[in-house]
């Protein structure tokens, strides 16, 4: 179980970046609730066995642990929050694993076989050739036979005989024709008979010319006349001519590069006169053109045929003569090695294994890629000749020939891996005589694997991308071969697979993949992990391998192993990943994994997985999610199985999962049970009532459930709802358009002045999100009367509101009621449910509608969508409200009487926009008058197959921020009849999920190895806290400070003035934003600007607070805007580096009667919430590292919150200050939230503008300002609430900074001036001018901010000036 140990080790080191969350938090007093009960973990490590994880940390960073003091647990949070896989790229599309492109070279593109072998001996034994002079003794063997012991006739015979079964042992499939001392006729015929034969296989022609001449020199090789009496030449361009391609040579005589170099200029003729040649030859020679075959009698006189044949027999002779045992050993032995070349566990079968592994390890550490796979990876008989060739050069040359090939190969003869062979050799040697004498005693295998494997154990310990590849990878694929090496040589395997893609690669291109592919049919339980792992990292790299597994049947390897309850969750999401990866857009492998109930075996699994179990592993329930959406995915009746089996009720609870990656995989996966419609079998499938209606009900209940998480805190789910309900729109695209043109279509001046706003008077929370709506019942007020049209493809509306032939709003179908009434009598009427011809068109998804309150409920969902904070967000919302027909114009409307699309007659627009004033709609229910909305009208053109491809897609659209005041709204009618959608062409118009792809980088990254960060943070992070502790003593023990020497002052060029500023901990950065959401950063001391960046694309809202994120390792900037909405960025330091982290609306709606929500908000580092409210009767609290809404707590009181604090030493506490001059101190740890309230500011009940706790550890000391000027000190326990109040500025106060340390509050006037205090009351000191020869005054006071740890204060006025002040004693730095 090595691996699995490996993982679970892994499991910790991965959980590296949250080590330090599990550290004791500090608890301050025995009354509260203890600060830290919850752990903030990062979103993917596991939750449980938290002593282990805390014991893992103790050791890791024991000084660290020891640095933490009560003190500084208190003052420097631990949490750590948004630095997870999913915050580094999101607004980046991702890609999943390839399926075509580079990575597929791994793969042979042809696999061929030899099916035919012509052997050509010309030897004409007892004759000699004429140019060649014999030594004395001579070579004489031919297939390790002496033809002289022999007639010659029975010794041609023999050798061929024998040649033949030496073929047959490489290649025993093929076809073999001999042909013996031939004649130029019979050659044609044989080369004619082997094509035929062989067709477009390949066919191999070796020649023997040891008894005629050389080749000469213009390459033509020499046969016989009948008679015997002359030598008859062959030109090589006859030969290829008959023998065709694909084909190889193999050349056995002397001089005979000469042949090759004749091929070779043949080939560039023909090449040159044909264009590229597509012919596929190989040719082996003996020798280079120069070059006599060895006559020495140690070798056989067909050396080059002994070694391309019998390479064990030719390697060990050889080795012999060269080695110490040469003297005493006898040869004979040699032919007696017990065993079978094919049995591994016999001498010989290991000796043939071992050189095989030795050469393939040659061949790929030399040759290029392309070569290797095709001539070691894509014919049997190739390859074998090619490892043989190279046993050749290296025995030839030490008898100075150098055999040749085509295509050339580098030299190999001295490579380092032949002395590991020769080390193999020479052990069998030594036991042999010893073997032959006892056939019953056992053989000592060789050393050869294991050491290999432990080189290569080595590479794994130091290697990396860039350096030179592991050479033993072809021999790791060999040992796989053996049962008692393969264990260890997966382990190995897997963690070579696991240092990346590239290694993934390197693994296939050596041939690994039919050796794993066979390894699934093993039932081995020790290889199981390992083998579902290797395939996790092939399948991340190369989608591909899905039809290769479904064909072997693998895919029921990985349902079984999904099934087992024995394995680690971890391992079992690798197998729910293997299996979606499976099922991915293959209709083949979807249907087999439903055969073998793979998604009854994924449902089983998350019922199990009850949310509340502490074992749930997240990335788990993540996979079986995909895994199980995958399989939906356009696959009809899996979707019908899939709600029969009340998939529903299963995967909605995960909607809730605190981990944002499960729950976008949750959205997914029930996105993909809403049917388009495209299937062609869909009408031959429940057309029957009451399969409609349970459709129905189950498609409904699927729309409410992803609407529950339209408002989810992580733009990854929100994403994939905004694709689903695309999804949704496009198969009740008639239905959904008729609701959102009944809430457009405008009545007239009077009727538009009186509709009421489409606000949400009944709810008690005011964070009106469309949950809310299913909770009001279903009918909502209309702002459109009952409205009714029938028409049919020769009628349409003209200006005066008659139907007229030709204009393009003629429909086909019926624009049901008000568009939120639930009488389904409408939908009984026949010319509804007719066969919704449209555009000629027959639209072949008959639709039932739903409940017209649950398409209202989509078409808000869709527009809160298309406004989202998140810009991929927010285009995925604009693609889905086009393909309902409403599109954002971004030119100007013109006047009434103006076309308001381009492609509008003019007599359309008129009656549209006539007097139009822009309606209080259902879209500005979320501020969306802001945005220009139309219907898309297609032109007036002849008959489509489909409206949407004669109109402009909305993600082409160019999206521009808008002038401050834009015009008025443009608005058309929609073109109801245009509900025809074609199939695939249309596909590609939808929005694509992205969650499977992105989750599918998971696996690509190392999962064994944290890829291991977190020492630098860990270093950084001490650094900053032993600077910050030192300064919060120094603020603690600092003199009374009067803060009015200014270090710096930095025109900001805000033309609105500056609206927040914020300065960085540990570098000399302020921050500053405007009411226009221009982020500006500037370092104070070399007065140099950092960076300028716009918030988001419209903005027009303003900021409404700046805080840090993570401020002691990585500072996040969070920027809250006055709607609520929150975007964090990283990188904002840097010049146009800016990166959006996440973005997503804290706030949803506001209180009926109020323009604008005035978003106030702050944020608590310890425990990772943020809290927020404004213009609604709730506050909202958000936990950051889950990214969602944990708690929603009512005001009991109508008044609104204008200022917001959170405690910075105390996890879940904070306080709120009202309009109506009360101040309240909640904690979200008890069960009643509210501690305790007081109405501090009484003289003259003005709104509280500006409050925050006081230094210190005491839990519910605050300071509190009023608009009126008054500043009160208040203790939340004591029953006199206020023990300390400064009338600090006659009703002019606009600012309040209290200092998270040092005993400090400073105030700011809109009468240009700031004032500051001490904790007791006293005044410190006042700051009305700046340092300036004129001694200027200040501007007025708009924002004030004090530097977490020093005594700094930045003051940012509405004459855009921001200025720094430090106390004249000791300025910082």
């Amino acid at each position: 179980m090595a691996l699995g140990d490996l993982m679970a080790a892994s499991r910790f080191s991965q959980s590296s970046a949250a080590v330090s969350n599990h550290l004791e938090e500090f608890s301050s007093n025995d009354t509260h609730v203890e600060d830290g009960e919850r752990s903030v973990n990062s979103s993917n490590s596991v939750d449980h066995n938290n002593d282990n994880v805390r014991d893992f940390s103790e050791t890791a960073s024991s000084s660290y642990v020891v640095m933490t003091t009560t003190t500084s647990m208190a003052y420097l949070p631990q949490t750590l929050v948004l630095c997870e896989f999913r915050h580094d790229g999101f607004e980046c599309v991702p890609s999943g694993p390839s399926d075509s492109g580079l990575v597929l070279k791994w793969r042979p593109r042809d696999r061929m076989k030899t099916g035919c072998v012509a052997l050509v001996l010309c030897l004409n034994i007892s004759v000699d050739p004429p140019d060649v002079i014999k030594i004395s003794p001579c070579a004489r063997m031919e297939c390790w036979i002496d033809p002289f012991t022999m007639a010659p006739q029975k010794a041609l015979e023999t050798i061929g005989r024998t040649l033949n079964q030496q073929y047959e042992r490489w290649q025993p499939k093929a076809r073999y024709e001999i042909s013996l001392d031939p004649t130029v006729d019979e050659i044609k015929k044989l080369c004619t008979k082997c094509r035929k034969y062989a067709k477009s296989e390949r066919v191999l022609f070796h020649y023997n010319g040891h008894g005629v001449p050389k080749p000469t020199p213009n390459g033509e090789i020499w046969l016989f006349n009948k008679s015997y009496t002359q030598y008859i030449p062959l030109p090589i361009s006859d030969l290829d001519s008959w023998l065709k391609t694909p084909s190889i040579y193999v050349f056995d005589c002397s001089a005979a590069g000469m042949i090759v170099s004749a091929f070779i200029e043949l080939q560039e003729c023909s090449t040159s006169s044909s264009g590229p040649s597509m012919r596929d030859c190989i040719l082996l020679a003996a020798c280079e053109a120069h070059e006599t075959l060895p006559q020495s009698v140690e070798f056989p006189a067909d050396i080059f045929t002994s070694c391309l044949t019998t390479p064990i027999k030719m390697a060990l002779r050889w080795f012999c003569t060269r080695s110490l045992l040469h003297e005493s050993f006898d040869y004979s032995l040699i032919d007696k090695i017990p065993g079978r070349q094919t049995d591994r566990k016999t001498l010989l079968g290991e000796l043939n294994w071992i050189f095989t592994a030795v050469t393939d390890t040659i061949a790929w550490n030399v040759l290029p890629r392309e070569l290797f796979q095709k001539l070691f990876r894509q014919d049997l008989l190739v390859a074998s000749m090619f490892r043989n060739f190279l046993l050749a050069e290296r025995i030839m040359r030490s008898a100075n020939c150098s055999p040749i090939s085509y295509p050339v190969l580098p030299p190999t003869h001295q490579h380092h891996m032949w002395d590991a062979w020769d080390m193999a050799a020479e052990i069998c040697l030594s036991q042999l005589p010893a073997l032959v004498e006892d056939p019953n005693a056992e053989f000592q295998t060789s050393p050869f694997f294991t050491e290999q494997l432990t080189a290569f154990e080595v590479w794994l310990d130091h290697g990396s991308e860039y350096k030179k590849p592991p050479e033993q990878l072809p021999i790791v694929l060999q040992v796989l071969l053996s049962q008692c090496h393969r264990f260890r040589a997966l382990v190995l395997l897997g963690r070579f697979l696991d240092m990346g893609p590239w290694a993934v690669d390197l693994a296939l291109s050596v041939g690994i993949f039919p050796y794993v592919l066979k390894l699934l049919a093993t039932t081995t339980p020790e290889l199981r992990q390992i083998l579902v792992f290797i395939w996790t990292k092939i399948l991340a790299l190369d989608k591909s391998c899905q039809v290769d597994l479904v064909k072997d049947g693998g895919h029921t390897y990985f349902i079984r192993f999904l099934d087992s309850v024995e394995a680690y969750p971890e391992q079992r999401a690798m197998a729910a990943f293997v299996l979606a990866v499976i099922v991915d857009g293959h209709r083949r492998g979807q249907e087999v994994c439903m055969e073998a109930d793979l998604m009854h075996v994924c449902l089983k699994n998350l019922q199990s997985s009850s949310p509340n179990e502490a074992q749930t592993e997240p990335l788990f329930l993540q996979w079986i999610c995909l895994c199980l959406g995958k399989l939906w995915e356009d696959f009809l009746e899996a979707q019908m199985i899939g709600l029969q089996a009340d998939a529903l009720a299963v995967v909605e609870p995960l909607l809730s999962e605190p981990q944002p990656e499960v729950r976008a995989a949750a959205v997914f996966s029930l996105g993909t049970l809403l049917d388009f419609g495209f299937d062609a079998t869909r009408d031959g499938l429940g057309d029957e009532d009451s399969d409609d209606d349970e459709k129905i009900k189950a498609e409904a209940g699927v729309i409410k459930s992803l609407l529950s998480v339209v408002s989810d805190g992580s733009p990854l789910v929100r994403a994939e709802v905004a694709v689903a309900l695309a999804r949704f729109a496009f198969s009740h695209n008639k239905h959904i358009k008729s609701v959102a043109a009944a809430y457009w279509k405008p009545q007239s001046n009077s009727v538009l002045a009186t509709l009421p706003s489409f606000s949400i008077n009944g709810s008690c929370s005011g964070y009106t999100t469309p949950v809310h709506y299913k909770a009001h019942g279903n009918r909502v007020p209309s702002p459109v009367g009952p409205l009714l049209r029938v028409g049919n493809d020769s009628q349409a509306v003209t200006r005066d509101g008659r139907v007229s032939s030709g204009s393009p709003l003629a429909t086909s179908g019926i624009m049901h009621g008000s568009s939120l009434s639930d009488d389904s009598s409408q939908h009984s009427d026949s010319g509804a449910i007719n066969d919704f011809v449209s555009n000629g068109v027959v639209n072949h998804s008959r639709r039932r509608p739903l409940d017209n309150s649950l398409y209202s409920q989509c078409v808000l969902a869709m527009c809160t969508l298309a406004k989202d904070p998140s810009p991929r967000v927010a285009s995925l919302g604009r693609r889905v409200l086009s393909i309902i027909g409403i599109e954002q114009v971004t030119k100007s409307v013109k006047s009434a009487g103006g076309s308001a699309h381009p492609n509008e007659s003019s007599s359309t627009a008129t009656t549209s926009l006539s007097g139009l004033a822009r309606s209080s709609s259902w879209f500005e229910l979320n501020g969306g008058g802001r945005l220009p909305l139309t219907f898309r009208t297609p032109p007036v053109s002849p008959p489509r197959p489909s409206y949407m491809t004669g109109i402009r897609r909305v993600s082409s659209l160019d999206f521009r921020p808008h002038l401050m005041n834009p015009p008025d709204s443009g608005l058309a009618d929609s073109l109801l009849g245009s509900s025809g959608l074609s199939g695939a062409s249309e596909r590609s118009f939808l929005p694509q999920s992205t969650i499977y792809n992105w989750s599918c980088g998971h696996f690509s990254k190392p999962l064994l190895t944290a890829v291991d960060d977190s020492e630098d943070i860990i270093v950084r992070r001490e650094k900053n806290e032993k600077q910050a502790l030192d300064y919060i003593v120094k603020c603690q023990h600092s003199a009374v400070s009067k803060l009015h020497n200014q270090i710096a002052g930095w025109d900001t060029r805000f033309v609105t003035g500056t609206k927040t500023t914020l300065l960085q901990p540990f570098s000399p950065v302020v921050i500053a934003s405007d009411e226009n959401e221009k982020i500006r950063v500037w370092n104070y001391e070399e007065a140099t600007l950092l960076n300028s960046f716009d918030n988001h694309d419209y903005p027009d809202k303003g900021v409404s607070k700046l805080c840090l994120v993570n401020e002691l390792v990585e500072n996040l900037l969070l920027v809250a805007s006055n709607d609520g909405n929150i975007r964090i960025w990283k990188n904002f330091t840097s010049k146009g580096e800016q990166k959006l982290v996440t973005a997503f609306a804290s706030i949803r709606g506001h209180r009926p009667g109020v323009r604008a929500v005035n978003a106030v908000v702050d944020w608590q580092q310890q425990s990772g919430y943020l809290f927020a409210s404004g213009e609604i009767s709730s506050i909202t609290a958000w936990d950051l590292d889950k990214e969602q809404l944990v708690s929603t707590i009512p005001l009991t009181s109508d008044s609104s919150i204008s200022a917001l604090a959170v405690s910075q030493v105390h996890g879940g506490q904070f306080a709120a200050g009202f309009v109506d001059g009360y101040v309240r101190l909640y904690d979200i740890r008890t069960p009643e939230m509210l501690v305790s309230e007081t109405q501090p500011h009484t003289q003259r009940v003005e709104r509280v503008v500006g409050m925050g706790f006081q230094p210190g550890l005491e839990p519910a000391k605050l300071v509190s300002a009023s608009q009126a000027g008054n500043i009160q000190f208040l203790d939340m326990r004591a029953a006199k609430k206020t023990y300390l109040t400064i009338e600090a500025h006659r009703g002019s106060l606009t600012a309040l900074a209290i200092h998270r340390h040092a005993p400090l509050v400073a105030s700011g006037s809109a009468k240009q001036f700031i004032k500051i205090f001490n904790l007791t009351g006293d005044q410190l000191g006042t700051i009305r001018y700046h340092p300036t020869f004129m001694a200027q005054k200040i501007g007025s006071v708009s924002c004030l901010a004090f530097h977490p740890y020093q005594v700094l204060l930045a003051a940012g006025a509405a004459d855009s000036c921001v200025s720094i002040y430090a106390d004249e004693i000791s300025p910082p730095r």
